[in-house]
């Protein structure tokens, strides 16, 4: 069927139960002319007399009652299915599916997540922890949770968590053996922790100072995937360690741990929630980004 068939059997359901032109045409949002020849229009393509028009009135023949008596249920689920959507659009229901890396599941759902089921038990909600970038789209997630500098530019993306800093920090044993470094360049002379990432490659140390970017590849004797594991072979006092500053804040401050480097550990944008670029997002994504703003 076109469209404009399934929009002529509309125009004719309701000039029929209107029984009037200029009701039917107000309702509609078009013109009583504009109608008045969609009628005709389409009487011409069934080759049947649907409507008989007086100047005081108009009605439906015989045969336009037995096709209003049949198209009246399918336009009537039609509206029925509409006017759900519209519910949908205004209640806080629903499953949502994210992905989040590690980090993300650990320092922002493990906080928010369970006053958010509780303050919407209608949502369920499916949380995917994996460290690989993950294309949401294609694998069916409605938005997935990483740093903002992983996240690509065609997503709305929202802050979730608050700006970081990476620092590099050793032992006070680990310094007895190895002098502090000045610049970047001294951490050829030094032990590290390196993590490895998924592509298989180091983890660099990203550095900067002044606008200058340092890449520093570490001299790296141990090497894991497993932040905690690599944190305590650095508590250890055997490397050096380039960790979250809000993970050892306490230790730097109570002389645990020694920072070094601080010029060059600067800032960066943290943990956002990201998701396609659609012009309405469902509710209960929409609400579990509130939370997780909060």
């Amino acid at each position: 069927m076109e469209r404009n068939e399934l929009n002529d059997l509309l125009a004719f359901a309701t000039v029929a139960r209107e029984r009037s032109f200029t009701r039917a045409a107000a309702k509609l949002g078009i013109s009583p002319s504009a109608l008045s020849h969609a009628m005709r229009s389409l009487e011409a393509r069934l080759d049947v007399r649907l409507l008989a028009r007086t100047t005081r009135s108009v009605a439906p023949t015989e045969a336009g009652e037995r096709l209003l008596e049949t198209v009246s249920p399918a336009l009537a689920s039609i509206e029925e299915g509409l006017a759900s959507l519209a519910n949908w659009r205004d209640s806080v229901s629903g499953t949502v599916r994210v992905t989040a890396s590690t980090y993300a599941a650990q320092t922002v759902l493990l906080r928010k997540i369970p006053d958010f089921l509780l303050a919407h038990p209608e949502v369920k909600v499916e949380i995917n922890v994996e460290d690989r970038l993950t294309d949401i789209v294609a694998e069916g997630f409605d938005a997935g949770i990483r740093f903002q500098m992983s996240v690509d530019k065609d997503m709305i993306a929202v802050p979730v968590g608050p700006t970081l800093r990476t620092v590099i920090v050793g032992t006070p044993v680990y310094f007895e053996r190895f002098p502090p470094p000045g610049t970047p360049a001294d951490l050829k002379d030094h032990v590290c922790v390196g993590f490895r990432l998924k592509s298989g490659a180091i983890m660099p140390w990203d550095l900067e100072e002044d606008g200058r970017e340092f890449n520093i590849r570490p001299n790296v004797q141990f090497i894991a995937n497993d932040g905690p594991l690599m944190a305590a072979v650095v508590r250890s006092g055997a490397a050096l360690g380039y960790m979250m500053e809000e993970e050892v804040a306490d230790e730097i401050a109570d002389g645990r741990l020694i920072q070094v480097l601080d010029a060059w550990c600067v800032p960066f944008p943290g943990l956002h929630l990201y998701h396609p670029s659609r012009r309405q997002s469902p509710p209960a994504l929409r609400a579990l980004i509130s939370a997780l703003r909060e």
